[in-house]
């Protein structure tokens, strides 16, 4: 069964299924451009793991506490009572892994890093040192010869920063090649909309693909059976706003998806 929707379903962005959604996404895209991309082209799954602490700094190389064995006793000096106040029960914090992965497109023999394809998660989109260390990331790469593709399919979340940044819509693409910056094409669109198709930045000369991600989300769609996950009776997560919430009802309605 296809997904109702005409381009992004927005209750593929519930976290129960995000993370596999997006990560099914990345493999089809791998999989839709290496066979276009060869001779010239390796096209290859990367991932970024990050160790974030609730304070954003890393962790210490050394406890504060050291056990050691304790001193023997002296004779003649006795031992100190025990203390009459009891231990709290309390929680310590805890460091949090996480892992995202995302596409590089490479000149084969040369292995030189062409294109980065990024899908955002939760994550880079949420204040924090996730957020920090993605656009520190982000800005690198902006400042290099390599192109980037950022694909933004969460309405949650602060977009990523750009000049005149298009947050009419619910989502984006952002294609910035390298010799044309400052300058990038910014696709934005809502849930009513199909999801733009848009060209793979490769090196002058080479015949650029066109990438569908809405033909390969419905592919995912149906090859995940999200249609048995999806409670379409309910809201999304998080909730569509007037006039899209209304739009999206009738949708449902009309297929037979919700009563």
């Amino acid at each position: 069964m296809p997904s109702p929707f005409p381009g992004m379903d927005p209750y593929l962005e519930h976290p129960a299924l995000w993370t596999d959604v997006h990560n099914s996404l990345i493999a089809a895209l791998r999989d839709e451009l290496a066979p276009r991309l060869r001779p010239r082209y390796i096209v290859a799954i990367e991932e970024r793991i990050y160790l974030i602490t609730p304070e954003g700094a890393g962790w210490p190389a050394r406890g504060d506490v050291v056990v050691a064995r304790a001193p023997e006793v002296i004779p003649g000096v006795g031992r100190p009572s025990p203390s009459a106040i009891e231990a709290r029960v309390v929680e310590v914090p805890l460091p949090e892994t996480v892992r995202e992965t995302y596409l590089e497109v490479r000149a084969a023999g040369t292995g030189e890093v062409v294109t980065v394809v990024e899908i955002l998660s939760p994550t880079n989109k949420r204040s924090g040192e996730a957020r920090r260390l993605y656009e520190q990331k982000r800005t690198l790469l902006l400042g290099s010869r390599t192109h980037l593709v950022e694909i933004d399919l969460l309405r949650a979340g602060e977009p990523m920063p750009v000049v005149g940044d298009g947050r009419d819509g619910h989502y984006r693409i952002l294609v910035s090649r390298w010799e044309q910056r400052p300058r990038a094409l910014l696709y934005v669109f809502t849930v009513r909309d199909p999801i733009p198709v848009f060209r793979l930045p490769l090196l002058p000369g080479d015949e650029e693909p066109e990438v569908d991600l809405g033909r390969l989300l419905q592919t995912i769609y149906e090859r995940a059976a999200y249609d048995l996950r999806v409670n379409y009776e309910e809201e999304p997560v998080p909730p569509l706003e007037p006039p899209f919430s209304e739009w999206a009802d009738a949708l449902l309605r009309e297929q037979g998806l919700r009563r």
